[in-house]
Protein backbone atom coordinates (compact mmCIF):
# COMPACT_ATOMS: atom_id res chain seq x y z
CA UNK A 1 0.00 0.00 0.00
CA UNK A 2 1.38 3.32 -0.98
CA UNK A 3 0.43 6.78 0.22
CA UNK A 4 1.59 10.22 -0.82
CA UNK A 5 -0.73 12.46 1.12
CA UNK A 6 -0.18 14.95 3.91
CA UNK A 7 0.25 13.51 7.38
CA UNK A 8 -0.78 14.57 10.83
CA UNK A 9 1.61 16.13 13.35
CA UNK A 10 1.48 13.88 16.46
CA UNK A 11 2.62 16.78 18.62
CA UNK A 12 -0.67 18.52 17.93
CA UNK A 13 -2.68 15.91 19.82
CA UNK A 14 -5.27 17.60 22.04
CA UNK A 15 -4.94 16.87 25.77
CA UNK A 16 -6.90 13.91 27.02
CA UNK A 17 -6.83 11.87 23.83
CA UNK A 18 -5.59 8.30 23.92
CA UNK A 19 -2.12 7.55 22.63
CA UNK A 20 -3.38 5.82 19.50
CA UNK A 21 -5.46 8.87 18.60
CA UNK A 22 -2.33 10.88 17.94
CA UNK A 23 -2.24 9.56 14.41
CA UNK A 24 -5.75 10.66 13.52
CA UNK A 25 -5.45 13.60 11.10
CA UNK A 26 -7.14 16.95 10.96
CA UNK A 27 -10.40 17.04 8.98
CA UNK A 28 -8.72 19.17 6.33
CA UNK A 29 -6.33 16.41 5.27
CA UNK A 30 -7.02 14.88 1.85
CA UNK A 31 -9.79 12.34 2.50
CA UNK A 32 -8.06 9.66 0.43
CA UNK A 33 -5.28 9.49 2.99
CA UNK A 34 -6.27 6.34 4.92
CA UNK A 35 -5.81 8.14 8.23
CA UNK A 36 -8.44 10.65 7.20
CA UNK A 37 -10.72 7.79 6.19
CA UNK A 38 -10.12 6.23 9.59
CA UNK A 39 -11.19 9.41 11.33
CA UNK A 40 -14.41 9.48 9.36
CA UNK A 41 -15.24 5.98 10.59
CA UNK A 42 -15.92 7.31 14.07
CA UNK A 43 -18.93 9.22 12.76
CA UNK A 44 -19.64 7.33 9.55
CA UNK A 45 -23.08 7.06 8.06
CA UNK A 46 -23.24 3.33 7.44
CA UNK A 47 -25.76 3.78 4.67
CA UNK A 48 -23.25 5.93 2.81
CA UNK A 49 -21.04 2.89 2.23
CA UNK A 50 -22.58 1.24 -0.80
CA UNK A 51 -22.30 -2.43 0.14
CA UNK A 52 -25.50 -3.53 -1.53
CA UNK A 53 -25.00 -2.74 -5.21
CA UNK A 54 -22.05 -4.63 -6.67
CA UNK A 55 -21.56 -4.58 -10.46
CA UNK A 56 -23.29 -7.83 -11.33
CA UNK A 57 -22.03 -9.55 -14.50
CA UNK A 58 -25.41 -9.30 -16.18
CA UNK A 59 -25.73 -5.57 -15.44
CA UNK A 60 -22.88 -3.33 -16.62
CA UNK A 61 -21.86 -1.21 -13.67
CA UNK A 62 -22.24 2.08 -15.51
CA UNK A 63 -25.88 1.20 -16.19
CA UNK A 64 -26.45 -0.06 -12.66
CA UNK A 65 -25.22 3.13 -11.00
CA UNK A 66 -25.27 5.81 -13.67
CA UNK A 67 -21.60 6.58 -12.98
CA UNK A 68 -18.37 5.69 -14.74
CA UNK A 69 -16.64 2.40 -14.08
CA UNK A 70 -13.33 2.60 -12.25
CA UNK A 71 -10.56 0.97 -14.30
CA UNK A 72 -7.87 -1.06 -12.55
CA UNK A 73 -4.86 -2.68 -14.20
CA UNK A 74 -2.99 -5.45 -12.42
CA UNK A 75 0.43 -6.74 -13.52
CA UNK A 76 2.26 -9.99 -12.91
CA UNK A 77 5.91 -10.94 -13.12
CA UNK A 78 8.13 -13.93 -12.39
CA UNK A 79 11.68 -13.48 -11.14
CA UNK A 80 13.55 -15.99 -9.01
CA UNK A 81 16.12 -13.57 -7.62
CA UNK A 82 15.89 -9.78 -7.22
CA UNK A 83 16.42 -8.31 -10.68
CA UNK A 84 14.96 -5.89 -13.19
CA UNK A 85 11.32 -6.66 -12.40
CA UNK A 86 11.41 -5.99 -8.68
CA UNK A 87 13.86 -3.17 -9.36
CA UNK A 88 11.30 -1.45 -11.57
CA UNK A 89 8.65 -2.00 -8.91
CA UNK A 90 10.84 -0.43 -6.23
CA UNK A 91 11.73 2.52 -8.45
CA UNK A 92 8.07 3.15 -9.24
CA UNK A 93 6.76 2.89 -5.69
CA UNK A 94 9.60 4.20 -3.55
CA UNK A 95 9.03 7.99 -4.00
CA UNK A 96 5.47 7.83 -2.67
CA UNK A 97 6.34 5.19 -0.09
CA UNK A 98 9.19 7.39 1.16
CA UNK A 99 6.83 10.31 1.73
CA UNK A 100 4.47 8.06 3.67
CA UNK A 101 7.40 6.61 5.64
CA UNK A 102 8.78 10.04 6.52
CA UNK A 103 5.56 11.78 7.40
CA UNK A 104 3.55 9.10 9.17
CA UNK A 105 3.09 8.95 12.90
CA UNK A 106 5.45 7.05 15.20
CA UNK A 107 9.23 7.28 15.16
CA UNK A 108 11.04 5.73 12.20
CA UNK A 109 14.08 3.55 12.94
CA UNK A 110 17.56 4.17 11.63
CA UNK A 111 18.91 1.73 9.06
CA UNK A 112 21.11 0.14 11.74
CA UNK A 113 18.20 -0.26 14.15
CA UNK A 114 15.99 -1.72 11.45
CA UNK A 115 18.66 -4.15 10.31
CA UNK A 116 19.20 -5.32 13.89
CA UNK A 117 15.51 -6.11 14.27
CA UNK A 118 15.41 -7.95 10.94
CA UNK A 119 18.47 -9.99 11.92
CA UNK A 120 16.89 -10.76 15.28
CA UNK A 121 13.46 -11.86 14.10
CA UNK A 122 13.67 -12.77 10.39
CA UNK A 123 17.36 -13.35 9.58
CA UNK A 124 16.57 -15.43 6.51
CA UNK A 125 15.38 -12.26 4.77
CA UNK A 126 18.59 -10.30 5.33
CA UNK A 127 20.40 -11.30 2.09
CA UNK A 128 17.41 -10.34 -0.06
CA UNK A 129 16.93 -7.14 1.94
CA UNK A 130 20.55 -6.20 1.23
CA UNK A 131 20.09 -6.71 -2.50
CA UNK A 132 16.90 -4.69 -2.58
CA UNK A 133 18.49 -1.87 -0.58
CA UNK A 134 21.31 -1.78 -3.11
CA UNK A 135 18.72 -1.25 -5.85
CA UNK A 136 17.75 1.95 -4.03
CA UNK A 137 21.40 3.04 -3.86
CA UNK A 138 21.76 1.84 -0.26
CA UNK A 139 19.99 4.99 0.85
CA UNK A 140 19.70 4.64 4.66
CA UNK A 141 16.06 5.66 4.69
CA UNK A 142 15.24 3.10 1.99
CA UNK A 143 17.15 0.39 3.83
CA UNK A 144 15.15 1.09 6.97
CA UNK A 145 11.85 1.21 5.11
CA UNK A 146 12.52 -2.12 3.38
CA UNK A 147 12.56 -3.84 6.78
CA UNK A 148 9.08 -2.48 7.59
CA UNK A 149 10.15 -2.14 11.23
CA UNK A 150 7.88 0.38 13.02
CA UNK A 151 6.16 1.72 9.91
CA UNK A 152 3.40 4.33 10.14
CA UNK A 153 0.04 2.81 11.20
CA UNK A 154 -2.12 1.40 8.41
CA UNK A 155 -5.17 -0.82 8.15
CA UNK A 156 -7.38 -2.61 5.67
CA UNK A 157 -10.68 -4.45 5.78
CA UNK A 158 -10.77 -7.96 4.26
CA UNK A 159 -12.50 -11.32 4.83
CA UNK A 160 -11.02 -14.79 4.50
CA UNK A 161 -11.91 -18.44 4.92
CA UNK A 162 -10.11 -21.78 4.77
CA UNK A 163 -12.42 -23.99 2.70
CA UNK A 164 -12.04 -27.79 2.48
CA UNK A 165 -14.93 -29.03 0.24
CA UNK A 166 -13.71 -28.78 -3.33
CA UNK A 167 -10.31 -27.68 -2.00
CA UNK A 168 -8.47 -27.17 0.17
CA UNK A 169 -8.41 -23.48 -0.70
CA UNK A 170 -7.84 -20.21 1.09
CA UNK A 171 -10.43 -17.73 -0.21
CA UNK A 172 -10.21 -14.07 0.67
CA UNK A 173 -11.49 -10.61 -0.25
CA UNK A 174 -9.03 -7.74 -0.10
CA UNK A 175 -10.80 -4.47 0.76
CA UNK A 176 -8.84 -1.24 0.38
CA UNK A 177 -8.50 2.01 -1.56
CA UNK A 178 -7.75 1.23 -5.21
CA UNK A 179 -5.65 4.41 -5.45
CA UNK A 180 -3.21 3.03 -2.87
CA UNK A 181 -3.06 -0.52 -4.25
CA UNK A 182 0.19 -1.87 -5.74
CA UNK A 183 -1.79 -4.24 -8.01
CA UNK A 184 1.15 -6.56 -8.73
CA UNK A 185 1.28 -10.36 -8.52
CA UNK A 186 4.83 -11.66 -8.15
CA UNK A 187 6.27 -15.14 -8.44
CA UNK A 188 9.66 -15.12 -6.72
CA UNK A 189 12.12 -17.66 -5.33
CA UNK A 190 14.06 -15.56 -2.86
CA UNK A 191 16.10 -17.83 -0.57
CA UNK A 192 15.35 -20.66 -2.99
CA UNK A 193 11.65 -21.23 -2.23
CA UNK A 194 9.10 -20.37 -4.94
CA UNK A 195 6.40 -18.04 -3.63
CA UNK A 196 3.44 -16.53 -5.49
CA UNK A 197 1.35 -13.71 -4.09
CA UNK A 198 0.10 -10.12 -4.17
CA UNK A 199 2.82 -7.53 -3.52
CA UNK A 200 2.46 -4.78 -0.95
CA UNK A 201 4.77 -2.34 0.85
CA UNK A 202 7.66 -2.58 -1.64
CA UNK A 203 8.33 -6.33 -1.39
CA UNK A 204 5.93 -7.62 1.23
CA UNK A 205 2.87 -9.75 0.48
CA UNK A 206 -0.81 -9.46 1.32
CA UNK A 207 -1.41 -13.16 0.66
CA UNK A 208 0.06 -16.02 -1.31
CA UNK A 209 1.17 -19.64 -1.64
CA UNK A 210 4.50 -21.46 -1.74
CA UNK A 211 5.85 -24.63 -3.28
CA UNK A 212 5.69 -26.50 0.03
CA UNK A 213 1.90 -26.37 -0.16
CA UNK A 214 1.15 -23.49 2.22
CA UNK A 215 -1.29 -20.63 1.68
CA UNK A 216 -1.39 -17.57 3.95
CA UNK A 217 -3.42 -14.35 4.02
CA UNK A 218 -4.19 -11.49 6.38
CA UNK A 219 -7.03 -9.31 7.57
CA UNK A 220 -6.89 -6.26 9.82
CA UNK A 221 -7.66 -7.18 13.44
CA UNK A 222 -10.01 -4.28 14.18
CA UNK A 223 -8.00 -2.67 17.01
CA UNK A 224 -6.40 0.81 16.90
CA UNK A 225 -3.44 0.14 19.19
CA UNK A 226 0.03 0.72 17.72
CA UNK A 227 3.32 -0.63 19.09
CA UNK A 228 6.81 -1.74 18.15
CA UNK A 229 6.97 -4.37 15.45
CA UNK A 230 6.97 -5.17 11.76
CA UNK A 231 4.43 -4.20 9.17
CA UNK A 232 2.45 -7.36 8.44
CA UNK A 233 3.18 -7.63 4.67
CA UNK A 234 6.84 -8.45 5.32
CA UNK A 235 5.81 -11.02 7.95
CA UNK A 236 3.56 -12.71 5.40
CA UNK A 237 6.47 -12.91 2.97
CA UNK A 238 8.69 -14.34 5.68
CA UNK A 239 6.19 -17.06 6.56
CA UNK A 240 5.78 -18.09 2.95
CA UNK A 241 9.53 -18.15 2.36
CA UNK A 242 10.41 -20.15 5.45
CA UNK A 243 7.41 -22.30 6.44
CA UNK A 244 5.89 -25.38 4.87
CA UNK A 245 2.88 -26.20 7.05
CA UNK A 246 0.17 -24.37 8.97
CA UNK A 247 1.81 -25.48 12.21
CA UNK A 248 5.17 -24.02 11.19
CA UNK A 249 3.45 -20.80 10.15
CA UNK A 250 1.82 -20.45 13.54
CA UNK A 251 5.12 -20.98 15.35
CA UNK A 252 6.73 -18.21 13.32
CA UNK A 253 3.82 -15.82 13.70
CA UNK A 254 3.68 -16.26 17.47
CA UNK A 255 7.25 -15.04 17.93
CA UNK A 256 7.47 -12.12 15.45
CA UNK A 257 6.37 -8.71 16.80
CA UNK A 258 3.87 -6.75 14.73
CA UNK A 259 3.08 -3.05 14.99
CA UNK A 260 -0.74 -3.36 14.73
CA UNK A 261 -3.41 -6.01 15.18
CA UNK A 262 -3.90 -8.51 12.37
CA UNK A 263 -5.54 -11.88 11.80
CA UNK A 264 -3.51 -14.35 9.74
CA UNK A 265 -4.93 -17.59 8.39
CA UNK A 266 -2.69 -20.42 7.18
CA UNK A 267 -3.87 -23.48 5.24
CA UNK A 268 -1.62 -26.27 4.00
CA UNK A 269 -1.93 -28.90 1.30
CA UNK A 270 -3.21 -31.49 3.79
CA UNK A 271 -6.12 -29.28 4.81
CA UNK A 272 -4.66 -28.32 8.17
CA UNK A 273 -5.59 -24.78 9.07
CA UNK A 274 -5.11 -22.23 11.82
CA UNK A 275 -5.85 -18.57 12.40
CA UNK A 276 -3.76 -16.44 14.73
CA UNK A 277 -4.79 -13.14 16.29
CA UNK A 278 -1.72 -10.90 16.36
CA UNK A 279 -1.41 -7.67 18.35
CA UNK A 280 1.34 -5.29 19.47
CA UNK A 281 0.14 -5.15 23.08
CA UNK A 282 -0.78 -8.74 24.00
CA UNK A 283 0.37 -12.29 23.20
CA UNK A 284 -0.60 -13.92 19.93
CA UNK A 285 -3.64 -16.19 20.16
CA UNK A 286 -3.72 -19.25 17.89
CA UNK A 287 -7.16 -20.62 17.02
CA UNK A 288 -8.56 -23.37 14.81
CA UNK A 289 -10.99 -20.95 13.18
CA UNK A 290 -11.59 -21.27 9.46
CA UNK A 291 -13.03 -17.75 9.12
CA UNK A 292 -11.86 -14.30 10.08
CA UNK A 293 -12.81 -10.75 9.18
CA UNK A 294 -11.88 -7.60 11.14
CA UNK A 295 -12.21 -8.37 14.81
CA UNK A 296 -10.47 -10.79 17.15
CA UNK A 297 -13.18 -12.93 18.68
CA UNK A 298 -15.03 -9.94 20.12
CA UNK A 299 -15.53 -6.45 18.77
CA UNK A 300 -13.19 -4.01 20.52
CA UNK A 301 -13.58 -0.97 18.27
CA UNK A 302 -17.35 -0.60 17.72
CA UNK A 303 -17.39 2.39 15.31
CA UNK A 304 -14.93 0.69 12.99
CA UNK A 305 -16.67 -2.68 13.26
CA UNK A 306 -20.05 -1.14 12.45
CA UNK A 307 -18.74 0.91 9.54
CA UNK A 308 -17.19 -2.04 7.73
CA UNK A 309 -19.70 -4.67 8.88
CA UNK A 310 -17.10 -7.06 10.17
CA UNK A 311 -19.62 -9.07 12.23
CA UNK A 312 -22.07 -9.41 9.36
CA UNK A 313 -19.30 -10.58 7.02
CA UNK A 314 -17.97 -13.01 9.63
CA UNK A 315 -21.41 -14.50 10.19
CA UNK A 316 -22.00 -14.92 6.45
CA UNK A 317 -18.67 -16.68 5.87
CA UNK A 318 -19.16 -18.85 8.95
CA UNK A 319 -22.60 -19.85 7.73
CA UNK A 320 -21.15 -20.90 4.37
CA UNK A 321 -18.30 -22.91 5.86
CA UNK A 322 -20.55 -24.57 8.46
CA UNK A 323 -22.96 -25.60 5.71
CA UNK A 324 -20.17 -27.33 3.79
CA UNK A 325 -20.21 -24.89 0.88
CA UNK A 326 -17.51 -25.79 -1.62
CA UNK A 327 -14.79 -23.50 -2.94
CA UNK A 328 -16.72 -22.25 -6.03
CA UNK A 329 -19.69 -21.48 -3.80
CA UNK A 330 -17.62 -19.48 -1.34
CA UNK A 331 -15.92 -17.60 -4.18
CA UNK A 332 -19.31 -16.75 -5.65
CA UNK A 333 -20.50 -15.48 -2.25
CA UNK A 334 -17.40 -13.30 -1.98
CA UNK A 335 -18.52 -11.49 -5.13
CA UNK A 336 -21.87 -10.57 -3.55
CA UNK A 337 -22.86 -8.53 -0.50
CA UNK A 338 -22.32 -8.54 2.38
CA UNK A 339 -18.83 -9.87 1.59
CA UNK A 340 -18.27 -7.79 -1.54
CA UNK A 341 -17.72 -4.11 -0.73
CA UNK A 342 -18.37 -1.39 -3.31
CA UNK A 343 -17.43 1.77 -1.44
CA UNK A 344 -14.69 2.44 -3.99
CA UNK A 345 -15.14 6.19 -4.01
CA UNK A 346 -14.94 6.23 -0.20
CA UNK A 347 -11.70 4.26 -0.25
CA UNK A 348 -13.18 0.93 0.81
CA UNK A 349 -14.02 -1.56 -1.90
CA UNK A 350 -13.18 -5.17 -2.70
CA UNK A 351 -10.18 -4.98 -5.02
CA UNK A 352 -9.96 -8.71 -5.66
CA UNK A 353 -11.15 -12.10 -4.45
CA UNK A 354 -8.26 -14.54 -4.20
CA UNK A 355 -8.51 -18.32 -4.33
CA UNK A 356 -5.27 -19.99 -3.28
CA UNK A 357 -5.03 -23.76 -3.69
CA UNK A 358 -1.95 -24.96 -1.78
CA UNK A 359 -2.04 -28.57 -2.99
CA UNK A 360 -2.11 -27.43 -6.63
CA UNK A 361 0.16 -24.41 -6.31
CA UNK A 362 -2.37 -22.17 -8.05
CA UNK A 363 -3.75 -18.72 -7.47
CA UNK A 364 -6.95 -17.49 -9.03
CA UNK A 365 -8.07 -13.87 -8.71
CA UNK A 366 -11.73 -13.11 -9.27
CA UNK A 367 -13.90 -10.09 -10.04
CA UNK A 368 -17.58 -10.07 -10.95
CA UNK A 369 -16.73 -10.11 -14.66
CA UNK A 370 -13.14 -11.40 -14.77
CA UNK A 371 -10.86 -14.21 -13.63
CA UNK A 372 -7.06 -14.30 -13.68
CA UNK A 373 -5.12 -17.50 -13.00
CA UNK A 374 -1.48 -18.18 -12.16
CA UNK A 375 0.53 -21.05 -10.81
CA UNK A 376 3.93 -21.50 -9.26
CA UNK A 377 5.04 -23.34 -12.39
CA UNK A 378 3.39 -21.20 -15.05
CA UNK A 379 2.55 -17.56 -14.58
CA UNK A 380 -0.58 -16.52 -16.46
CA UNK A 381 -1.17 -13.34 -18.45
CA UNK A 382 1.21 -10.59 -17.40
CA UNK A 383 -1.60 -8.05 -17.00
CA UNK A 384 -5.35 -7.76 -16.70
CA UNK A 385 -7.69 -4.79 -16.92
CA UNK A 386 -10.76 -4.96 -14.72
CA UNK A 387 -13.61 -2.66 -13.77
CA UNK A 388 -14.32 -1.98 -10.11
CA UNK A 389 -17.83 -0.72 -10.28
CA UNK A 390 -18.42 3.01 -10.11
CA UNK A 391 -16.86 6.04 -8.55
Amino acid sequence: MTADHDSVNPAATPPGRADWERWLPDPDVDWSDWRSWLQRIAAVDIAALDWAAPPWPEIPSDQATGAREIPLTLRAFAEDEPGDQIGEQLTATWPAFRRWWREGANTRPTAAEARARLEEHMPELVPTWQRLAAMLDDEPEAAAALTLWNPPPFLTGCSQAAVLPGGPALVRNYDWDYRLFDAVVARTAYSGRPVLGMLDCLWGLLDGINDAGLAVSLTFGGRPQVGEGFGIPLVIRYVLQTCGTAEEAMRALRRIPVHMSYNVTALDRDGRRATVYLAPDRPAQVTSLAVTTNHQGTVEWPPYAAAIRTVERYERLTELVSAGTDVPGVVAACLRPPLYATGFGAGFGTLYTAEYRPAEGTARYHWPQHNWEHSLRDLGADRIDVGLGSS
